[in-house]
């Protein structure tokens, strides 16, 4: 929150300006940017941080130039997404000023190329990452053996899943994933494409299992997708709105593609014949949309093939928008307690609009880094006393 309430304060007075800048006063100006944060995670921070407007009086530029900084401060980070669409939003309103409607246009602009040239900045996995994929065999063997141990919390039954294998991985790469789902209650279905190349003529042939899954329950369908099947799966979200219950990605880069640095980029490029720079601009312009359903991006920042920022969607841009973090491996995921633990409890979150409750899903989050990331010995008293 630390962060977050920089960032905000430098980027609310510079919205308030521009929106001042149309010649609206501050009190207008603070009701409409208000608005422009409706439903946003930190709405009521934001109300507070409106209320506090000390540096008001400064030049816009000064401003945008004080938000850049703290955005470079921090680095690259996908929720620079949502101050851009709440910069767009603001920039739609019409001027009670004529020829003010330029000044809020260029401030999007720019804030928007430099907050691009910053998410280019994100680094390939470093290569102690990389060697520790190796553990991912481990991951595997010893899953036979913890699978039966996994807690099972019942779900909302026969509600239709359609899940998607990473890059190179086929049916079998989800079958702990289906087998975990189909026993708390879920009715899973296979992709059935053999192995994923992630290629875009594909999607077709998605789409068309996504409609038979649709007919046969005549209720929407949860897409999860595994890494390179997460691709797939968001961008038939965003085109299929009104037929995908939800998404959750595991391992997926699902954002920043065109200039992700990752080991794998020279077998990718050798096995699918061109640069990855010469990619489907269509395809990869879909990728960068937000789908107007709840997500759920599970990642590992020890991934060692692809770099975990670009498995994390905009948190602030809803509430619905989850980003969820697990111990393992890349190429593990596919059989990581944590992540079928995961899978399960938002899928039937987002469904039923409830979480798990109980000890034993306290104690579960023993197994996650969130509840390690908690200072001092309370983070152990509170799995038994609220």
């Amino acid at each position: 929150m630390e962060n977050n309430k920089t960032l905000y304060t430098s980027f609310t007075n510079l919205a308030l300006k521009v929106t001042m800048s149309k010649g609206m006063t501050l009190k207008q100006s603070k009701e409409i940017v208000i608005q422009k944060f409706e439903l946003h995670p930190f709405e009521k921070m934001i109300i507070g941080l409106i209320d506090d407007s000390k540096l008001i009086k400064k030049d816009v530029t000064v401003l945008l130039n004080e938000c850049i900084s703290v955005c470079e401060d921090f680095g690259p980070d996908r929720d620079y997404v949502t101050l851009n669409i709440v910069l767009e939003r603001i920039s739609k309103i019409e001027a009670t000023k004529k020829g003010t409607n330029e000044i809020a246009f260029q401030v999007l602009k720019t804030f928007k190329n430099k907050v691009d040239e910053i998410n280019k900045q994100i680094e390939s996995p470093p290569l102690f990452n990389v060697l520790l994929e190796t553990r991912s065999i481990i991951e595997w063997v010893s899953m036979f053996g913890i699978y039966p141990l996994i807690p099972k919390h019942k779900a909302s039954k026969n509600k239709p899943v359609l899940l998607m294998p990473p890059y190179l991985g086929n049916d079998n790469s989800t079958a702990f994933v289906r087998h975990y789902l189909r026993s708390v209650g879920f009715k899973t279905y296979k992709w059935d494409l053999g192995v994923n190349m992630i290629n875009s003529k594909s999607l077709p042939k998605l789409i068309e299992k996504l409609d038979e899954i649709y007919e046969k329950h005549q209720e929407k369908v949860s897409l999860v997708g595994w890494s390179g099947g997460g691709i797939f799966a968001k961008i038939i979200a965003n085109r299929h709105p009104d037929k995908v219950e939800q998404l959750i990605t595991i391992g997926s880069p699902v954002w920043g593609v065109k200039n992700m640095k990752t080991p794998l980029v020279r077998s990718m490029e050798f096995l699918r014949g061109k640069k990855l720079r010469e990619r489907n601009d269509k395809f990869i312009k879909e990728l960068e949309e937000i789908p107007a359903v709840p997500v759920t991006c599970i990642y590992t920042k020890t991934d060692g093939l692809l770099p975990w920022k670009h498995c994390m969607e905009a948190e602030t841009l809803r509430k619905d928008i989850k980003n969820i973090e697990v111990f393992g491996s890349h190429c593990g995921m596919g059989a990581n307690a944590s992540v079928l633990l995961t899978v399960a409890n938002s899928l039937n979150t987002n469904i039923t609009g409830k979480k798990p409750k109980g000890i034993l899903t306290k104690v579960e989050s023993l197994f996650f880094p969130k509840f390690w990331e908690q200072k001092g010995i309370s983070k152990f008293t509170n799995l038994f006393f609220s």
